[in-house]
């Protein structure tokens, strides 16, 4: 099965549970949180035997054991004790919550979507391609502002094909969003030095990255994002939760802005009398600033203030108000029986929701 496939296959599922309430960005981290336990099953069994990094119980194997409202309870208390481990699962867990409000569903998903797979068999292309595929669906979607933290693939490329990482070097992403730039400049070293040795592979797959991310849930995504595209381990994958501007982590990075050989012979093709209906020039949308003028702006400034989402700031394309008003509804109750179990829970009695007649 193809990455274009397995995406559809599970993108038509999240059509499913958008009816119960639940958002494309929701769906992506539920996906992320069953992943990494079925990966982490499979690869504690032949052919890799390798010993699960997961607390007995908080598992895979207990996950399809169980069904209806027991695999409901079962799962909120899987994330919860997850979110408390260190290392990698601790990034992919912290703060995570059940986003589920039909058992039957997630059952469906963990049973005939994820379970059916063997994930940790596929290559790293296809499996990394896949959940690429999701994020990017997740991002085209503007209600989620998930576009934030997608930088298009085209333009990551043609920054990595400038910067052209070499086999020994370390890349350093302090906004890494969902890693996007992290994996293109392994693939570039990977594709551009196909002999590597031994040691220059194993730098490559652990040490020659690291992503900062202010995000939590985003971080949770780039974190999986790395490790599909085989970058990391389960124990360690080179994401950082962190605001990477508050202090000075002690790390250095090579930089390489190297296509360097042809550097002098480069051009610009922005002039100043240039024709603003080609989208350049002083009112187009590619514009040109000489070190003055950016100093002179506001604390140096460098937003992009003539380019704007039109989707976000025109009132015609938000939804309809009933449309609105009713994902509201729909997350609040979902939060309040959240509360409910958490309050069983402790052993106390959670009041009815007051309904105003």
């Amino acid at each position: 099965m193809n990455s274009a496939t397995i995406v559809q296959k599970l993108w038509n599922y999240c059509n499913v549970l958008r009816d119960d309430g639940m958002s494309y960005g929701d769906y992506v981290e539920q996906l992320t949180y069953l992943l990494f336990l079925k990966m982490a099953d499979e690869r504690s069994q032949p052919p890799w035997s390798q010993p699960s990094p997961l607390p007995k119980g908080f598992d895979w194997p207990s996950m399809l054991a169980k069904d209806g409202d027991d695999l409901f309870d079962h799962y909120r208390h899987l994330l919860d004790e997850l979110g408390r481990e260190k290392g990698t699962i601790g990034l992919i867990f912290a703060k995570a919550q059940n986003k589920f409000q039909d058992p039957a569903k997630l059952r469906r998903l963990v049973v005939d979507l994820i379970d059916c797979e063997n994930w940790s068999a596929m290559g790293a292309d296809v499996k990394g391609d896949a959940y690429e595929g999701l994020l990017e669906k997740n991002a085209q979607d503007t209600k989620s502002g998930a576009g934030q933290y997608f930088t298009p693939r085209p333009l990551i490329q043609a920054m990595v094909d400038c910067i052209a990482p070499k086999p020994g070097e370390t890349v350093c992403d302090p906004a890494c969003g969902t890693g996007g730039f992290l994996f293109a400049a392994h693939n570039h070293v990977a594709d551009h030095h196909p002999n590597l040795t031994r040691e220059q592979k194993r730098h490559l797959k652990e040490k020659a990255l690291r992503g900062w991310e202010l995000v939590q849930s985003t971080a949770r995504l780039a974190a999986m994002n790395m490790m599909l595209h085989g970058i990391g381990s389960d124990k360690a994958v080179p994401i950082v939760v962190a605001d990477a501007l508050a202090a000075d982590p002690g790390e250095r990075f090579d930089v390489a802005l190297y296509n360097p050989a042809n550097r002098h012979d480069r051009r610009a093709t922005w002039a100043a009398d240039a024709d603003a209906s080609k989208r350049t020039g002083p009112h187009g949308r590619w514009r040109a600033y000489d070190y003055a003028e950016l100093i002179a702006r506001d604390k140096a400034s460098l937003d992009i203030f003539w380019l704007k989402d039109d989707a976000l700031a025109d009132s015609d394309h938000l939804p309809p108000p009933h449309l609105i008003a009713q994902e509201i509804v729909d997350d609040l109750e979902a939060a309040l029986e959240q509360f409910r179990l958490i309050a069983g829970d402790l052993g106390a009695d959670a009041p009815d929701a007051m309904v105003t007649p």
